[in-house]
């Protein structure tokens, strides 16, 4: 992103003029939900600040007015990165949206241990790792809100889907814990767990998709970023530490 006039802050760092009123961190942002959310972050007025492994996500940035940061969750040094470019561009962290390519789906008893491993760095602590970074602006700022896309079958664990069953249950758990020890600071954090999210029938191909959706179709990434964006607004400022299925009531647990 060319910027095209800055003014130091006094930690050193430079902040673009015209600071934005709200900025918004997404992750896993090149395509999918986490292209979806940021698009309609930027289009209700945040600044997006994107990250990828793909150089696609300069395109996006580029073209949501925003900056981008290529790299993986996976990777500590990676998300210091993206926080520094964050705030170095613009000086504060609203909201961050924390989601997550689609983890491998192999026999459960076939997962070697560093496949387990390298699930647990990429699903689990690139949260814990991530609010360890953005915490400390969050509450000199008066506040801040954390969405964590999840899935629907994180409560009720698929041997098609090994990893949400274990690594995102575990992540809703870090979650509750989170939002009950910074709610005093005013910062939120949320689960989102939806059932199939597409913009097309043939992205799910090798999928087990039913035949009974509510609507014939799943859920589109624009439709699906509405309801990140609602928990995000001060619309939802009471909702925190919870997980909100986005499941058309397929899951069976409460």
């Amino acid at each position: 992103m060319m910027l095209s006039k800055v003014f130091s802050l006094e930690s050193g760092g430079m902040v673009m003029a015209g600071t934005p009123k709200k900025v918004a961190i997404v992750t896993a942002a090149s395509r999918g939900i986490g292209a979806g959310c940021a698009r309609e972050l930027a289009a209700q007025g945040y600044a997006v600040s994107l990250m990828a492994r793909s150089p696609s996500i300069n395109d996006l940035a580029q073209a949501l007015g925003g900056i981008a940061t290529q790299g993986s969750m996976a990777d500590p040094q990676d998300l210091q990165t993206l926080v520094n470019h964050t705030l170095n561009t613009w000086g504060r962290i609203d909201a961050v949206v924390n989601s997550f390519g689609d983890p491998p789906r192999p026999d459960l008893l076939s997962i070697s241990d560093t496949l387990w491993l390298d699930q647990f760095d990429l699903l689990f602590l690139s949260v814990v790792r991530l609010m360890r970074l953005v915490t400390p602006t969050m509450q000199r700022q008066g506040g801040g809100v954390v969405v964590n896309i999840s899935a629907s079958d994180s409560r009720e664990p698929s041997l098609g889907t090994p990893f949400s069953g274990t690594l995102r249950a575990a992540m809703e758990g870090f979650s509750k814990l989170y939002a009950k020890r910074y709610r005093s600071d005013r910062i939120r954090m949320i689960c989102v767990a939806p059932f199939f999210v597409a913009d097309s029938l043939a992205e799910l191909d090798g999928w087990e998709v039913p035949t009974d959706l509510t609507w014939g179709r799943p859920a589109t990434y624009a439709e699906f970023a509405k309801t990140v964006v609602f928990l995000i607004s001060d619309d939802a400022q009471f909702i925190s530490g919870t997980t909100l299925k986005v499941d058309e009531a397929y899951s069976a647990a409460l």
